[in-house]
């Protein structure tokens, strides 16, 4: 154990009766051992140079732990996804012949309806959308 240096501390009353009532509450076994805790974490949080960015190092590390897990299951689930729609689009190609124009022209209608729609795409909108178009249509565009 480091040697101490004692030093005169002043305070008022209120303060270290507040003192002596909580400095139990994190496991400290007197109040010299509760005041070098207080002071660790306000020189840590002065070495943060910014109130936004401190955290107790607990907390610090349970959100990188959680944020870490998040950031696996979101990699795991987008690349299920993504070979889901592989499978979905090498299918469509296999089966129906779409030329360049037509899919250019699709593509710009998708990005327009994932702007409108902030991302939240529903098929019921679309098939609705796309029977509304049919309700339309005289017949057979050539």
């Amino acid at each position: 154990m480091s040697q101490k240096e004692k030093f005169a501390l002043y305070l008022t009353p209120e303060m270290k009766a507040r003192l002596e009532r909580r400095y139990t509450e994190d496991g400290s076994r007197s109040l010299t051992g509760f005041i070098e805790n207080a002071i660790n974490f306000y020189l840590d949080y002065l070495s943060a140079n910014n109130a936004g960015m401190f955290l107790p190092s607990s907390v610090q590390s349970y959100l990188d732990g959680r944020l870490d897990q998040f950031e696996d299951r979101m990699a795991s689930l987008l690349y299920k996804q993504s070979v889901e729609l592989d499978m979905g689009m090498s299918v469509l190609a296999d089966c129906v012949h779409l030329d360049e124009e037509y899919l250019r022209r699709k593509r710009t209608e998708s990005v327009a309806n994932v702007k409108k729609l902030n991302g939240r795409i529903r098929l019921e909108q679309l098939a609705k959308r796309a029977q509304e178009q049919r309700d339309g249509d005289d017949g057979w565009q050539d």
